[in-house]
């Protein structure tokens, strides 16, 4: 059964950039029928799709937030990870890994929450 754990900083300053690793067992990031994504909620809000990952390392970034977001992925550690810059408090969120298959998402991590404050 896959399992999706996010890492990383939970308190960051604003105009820094926030980072976070989600580390994948139980399946393979690189099986050409997933795909991984970065998705946040900020606080009494919904859902935004931030970025997603596919198998060949190929990214689709939010239009949004494109400027400000880079993903990567180390397949030696089974991990991937996103970076954003210029953080503000309107960035404070609860910022979740998941797993897509067949256009759905269907594992997420437990979430994180990342709170962007001086």
């Amino acid at each position: 059964q896959v399992q999706l754990q996010e890492s990383g900083s939970g308190l960051v300053k604003p105009s820094q950039t926030l980072s976070l690793t989600c580390t994948v067992s139980g399946a393979s990031i690189t099986t050409t029928s997933y795909a991984w994504s970065w998705i946040r909620q900020p606080p009494g809000k919904g859902l935004e799709s931030m970025v997603m990952i596919r198998a060949d390392g190929t990214t689709y970034y939010s239009p949004s937030l494109k400027s400000r977001t880079s993903a990567s992925r180390d397949t030696s550690k089974n991990q991937f990870s996103l970076q954003l810059s210029s953080v503000t408090p309107e960035d404070t969120a609860v910022y979740y890994c998941a797993r897509i298959v067949v256009n759905a998402l269907d594992a997420w991590g437990q979430g994180t929450l990342v709170t962007i404050s001086s």
